[in-house]
């Protein structure tokens, strides 16, 4: 069964502690913006489906919150809590396409009393937790049909229901192989530096009861040569207009691999993570995280003192390089400038 993530609890955001998986399940309660920033900055909610919730129950939270008397106060509140919440992460698209939606309601609404307009505001933030719900169980109907009985899978970082309202993207494609009885295998890199792969992809896969077996990133070519995948399937947190797609550090190192080793390469991800502003993925926003992640890990030092750390959270995978990529709203292929324009 799956695990909701976040959701609105009397008055406050009651999400997951991702940090504590898979030694501690723990529920934490947000009562204020300053709170919800940090979650969000250290990742106790992280996946882009479940940022953009994050995002748009914060702008509710703000509302809730708000002893403004008038409009023009409280949309110059609103829309002050609205910017705050967007600098916690650059990269994931669905941040701030579920901010744009709480601020066009916001908008577009300047003629209505307070009480009604923080009712709207409310049901905004509530509709972008149900539709994930469905949206994830779309993308799972789809995504299924690609699997074949006993296929050996590999996925990279946690695409699972902790990175969304509650099923998951990648990871809900494979609950759903688990649910038609297909037998599959899942190979799980560990995704350094952070481990979401052996802390919390690893902890779903095994809570649904499908084989799981966990690698460390620099395995996957040996995996592949050795072992054989017959398919990878990985989320995403930004997907440009020609396919360019933004996800965890190491899923670009996968596509190259599957490549040359003649393997699909999946990628699932609901119409929100899509930028059509962005012409290719070189515009794409990279976070760089800080150096302590690569440095040690949960406080024990591995590195030498004074040495110099690259920390991007992601990279950028070419649309040539994926074999499709699907949405609830249909599977996409090749070419995807055109596929996309005409779907999305």
């Amino acid at each position: 069964m799956p695990v909701p993530t976040i959701e609105w609890k009397s008055g406050k955001i009651k999400l997951v502690d991702q940090t504590l998986l898979p030694g501690r399940f723990k529920y934490i309660y947000l009562k204020d913006l300053k709170s919800l920033w940090h979650a969000i900055k250290t990742l106790k909610v992280r996946g882009a489906p479940a940022i953009g919730i994050a995002g748009a129950l914060g702008v509710l939270l703000a509302s809730e919150k708000s002893g403004a008397k008038n409009y023009k106060a409280f949309k110059r509140e609103l829309l002050r809590s609205i910017r705050y919440l967007a600098s916690s992460r650059p990269t994931a698209r669905n941040l701030f396409w579920a901010l744009e939606r709480m601020e066009t309601v916001l908008l577009d609404n300047d003629s209505i009393s307070l009480k009604e307009l923080k009712m709207q505001l409310k049901r905004e933030a509530f509709s972008v937790v149900k539709e994930d719900k469905l949206i994830c169980r779309r993308m799972a109907k789809r995504g299924v049909s690609l699997i074949k009985k006993g296929d050996r899978i590999l996925t990279h970082c946690n695409a699972g229901g902790l990175a969304t309202a509650d099923y998951g993207t990648a990871l809900g494609v494979l609950f759903e192989a688990r649910k038609e009885r297909k037998g599959i295998t899942v190979y799980v890199d560990e995704t350094r530096p952070l481990l979401q792969g052996a802390r919390l992809t690893s902890w779903e896969l095994k809570r649904n009861g499908i084989k799981t077996i966990l690698i460390c990133d620099n395995m996957a070519a040996s995996l592949m040569q050795k072992r054989g995948i017959d398919k990878i399937f990985v989320g995403a947190d930004r997907i440009a207009r020609n396919g360019d797609t933004a996800n965890k550090i190491g899923t670009y190192n996968l596509a190259v691999l599957a490549r040359h080793h003649n393997i699909p390469f999946y990628v699932v991800a609901p119409a929100s993570t899509f930028d059509l502003s962005l012409s290719n993925g070189k515009a794409i926003p990279i976070e760089e995280r800080a150096a302590d992640e690569v440095l040690g890990f949960r406080g024990v030092r591995t590195a030498p003192s004074g040495i110099e750390v690259y920390n991007p959270a992601f990279d950028v995978t070419p649309y040539d390089l994926i074999s499709a990529i699907v949405t609830e709203k249909g599977i996409l292929k090749k070419p995807y400038a055109k596929n996309i324009k005409r779907i999305l």
